[in-house]
């Protein structure tokens, strides 16, 4: 009886403890959520002259995984060396998921002196005031900066824009920032075709190196028809620890450019001149046959080329235009208007579509022989 009774007490505490771990009893206490945001991973840091631009990514979860709701406050801070991290301005609030960018204008302590490393970092915090804790570090130069680019002007040229300032730091590169005022309007057809221009970015950065003698570059890359900005500053690179930082001056002030294609096409080269006699036969196919000159010349490639214009002389004589109303499509052309025993001189410009006519290519004299 008694090993009875003990073996239907143990089957009882068996069936209670599987009771007690059934889908209506909770399991472990889990700790509340503190809805901390997740920490930012993408700073970056710009200078410019005393200005530090800040740009980040909000996150759009927290660390347990859950969309955030409402704005989030941030805190920038700065850090020089080992010291502390010190804040540099008030709380900012961005919205979650969204671009964010700050700025940071340095004490002149930082704007002076010889270049050295300084770090940023923002952290996010919860409406509590709690983080998960610092950003990736940006860290930019402090230190002297580049002198700004003064006196900076424009001049268009056939192959570009040239853009002219007054010369200063020789080791000093110089970064062109430059804008498109111009884009195309929301519902404009733009070309298309393999000879269409690409389509130009609204902002793009050109690094070129500094001329210490003219203070001068060449920007090739522009389109005729545009309007665009210009703004420049000097840059120059320093080897800080074991990576190399870039110390920007300032932006000088902008210059506006619009690139209007007034130049004319390339002057024809190569003109040459030959006679051609009537054969033996012509007679016979033709009452009357007339000698002939005829003329070919190096082909232009120019993109909006309309055609050539073909003039004709006699020694003494002033030019006269001996080609049609509409440019020569092709670099030659046939004169049948001519004279045995005569001689004649031959020049030939190139026309664009927009009318600009070249100078005068170099002359070609041919003389007809006598049958």
């Amino acid at each position: 009886m008694e090993a009875a009774r003990r073996v239907g007490c143990a089957a009882l505490a068996v069936a209670l403890a599987a009771a007690a771990a059934g889908c209506g009893t909770p399991g472990a206490p889990q700790p509340p959520s503190l809805k901390l945001p997740d920490r930012v991973t993408d700073l970056a840091a710009t200078r410019a002259g005393e200005l530090v631009t800040l740009t980040w990514t909000m996150p759009k979860r927290n660390t347990d995984r859950l969309l955030l709701k409402g704005s989030v406050a941030a805190r920038v801070c700065r850090r020089e060396s080992a010291g502390s991290c010190e804040l540099t301005g008030s709380v900012l609030h961005f919205a979650p998921g969204k671009s964010a960018i700050s700025s940071d204008r340095l004490p002149p302590a930082l704007t002076a002196g010889p270049p050295r490393a300084i770090t940023y970092f923002v952290e996010l915090d919860n409406s509590k005031g709690r983080s998960a804790g610092p950003s990736n570090g940006a860290a930019v130069l402090a230190g002297s900066a580049p002198a700004p680019v003064a006196d900076l002007r424009t001049e268009v040229r056939k192959e570009g824009v040239v853009l002219h300032w007054t010369p200063g730091d020789p080791q000093a590169a110089i970064r062109l920032h430059r804008t498109l005022l111009t884009p195309p309007t929301p519902g404009s057809k733009l070309q298309k075709g393999p000879l269409a221009p690409a389509a130009e970015p609204l902002e793009q950065n050109l690094l070129v190196e500094e001329d210490p003698q003219l203070g001068r570059a060449l920007d090739k890359s522009v389109q005729f028809g545009e309007t665009y900005e210009y703004r420049a500053q000097r840059v120059v690179h320093v080897n800080v620890g074991n990576q190399t930082l870039e110390l920007d001056g300032e932006l000088s002030a902008p210059a506006h450019v619009e690139v209007l294609d007034i130049f004319p096409p390339a002057v024809p080269t190569g003109l040459a001149a030959v006679a051609t006699l009537p054969g033996p036969g012509a007679a016979e196919a033709q009452p009357s046959p007339q000698p002939s000159i005829d003329l070919s010349w190096q082909p232009d490639t120019e993109a909006d080329l309309a055609g050539y214009i073909v003039y004709r002389r006699q020694e003494g004589s002033p030019w006269q235009r001996i080609s049609p109303a509409q440019p020569v499509p092709a670099p030659a052309f046939h004169d049948e208007h001519v004279a045995p025993g005569n001689t004649y001189i031959y020049a030939v410009s190139a026309i664009d579509q927009k009318g600009h006519e070249s100078a005068r290519s170099a002359e070609a004299r041919e003389t007809v022989p006598r049958p």
